[in-house]
């Protein structure tokens, strides 16, 4: 069971946390992203089919897997169509005892595309986060996307 914040500034870095990786992410500061994660850092994406009754995991990372991953993107057939990710922080729960917060946030992801300019929403999901608090700044221990969206079409590589 979780408890609140010690302290409000706490809640702030750790929203100025999940904002800073969205912001990084819609820039493809790949750097940047993985500088905001603990080494001991899990990126999962999962998504739940009614039609099979089950969870599918369609990317399970550790830090040193993503960057792999983020290094080979150019060697894919990307859609190169911008995405913007609109995130709300609903819940943090501190965790004193083990110097931790879980975070509970709505992902709403939006692409731009390159003919055109037409705006539409992408993806809906939410991102639950394991931040590591010990002292200094909040770190990204865990992402695990939950995604309600489940057809994309192809050419999309990089994580939400």
């Amino acid at each position: 069971m979780g408890s609140s914040l010690p302290m409000q500034l706490d809640r702030i870095a750790i929203e100025e946390l999940i904002y800073r990786s969205c912001l990084a992410l819609d820039r493809k500061d790949f750097k940047a992203y993985l500088d905001l994660c603990d080494e001991d850092f899990r990126y999962t994406i999962a998504a739940y089919s009614p039609e099979i009754r089950k969870d599918m995991i369609w990317l399970d990372h550790d830090k040193p897997g993503l960057q792999l991953l983020f290094t080979n993107l150019p060697r894919h057939i990307s859609d190169h169509s911008p995405v913007t990710r609109h995130a709300s922080v609903y819940t943090v729960e501190y965790s004193a005892e083990q110097q931790q917060a879980n975070v509970i946030t709505a992902l709403q992801v939006f692409k731009t595309s390159l003919d055109g300019g037409a705006t539409e929403l992408f993806a809906v999901g939410r991102y639950l986060d394991k931040v590591k608090i010990n002292g200094g700044q909040p770190r990204l221990l865990e992402r695990v996307v939950e995604l309600e969206t489940r057809q994309f079409g192809f050419g999309y590589h990089i994580p939400f």
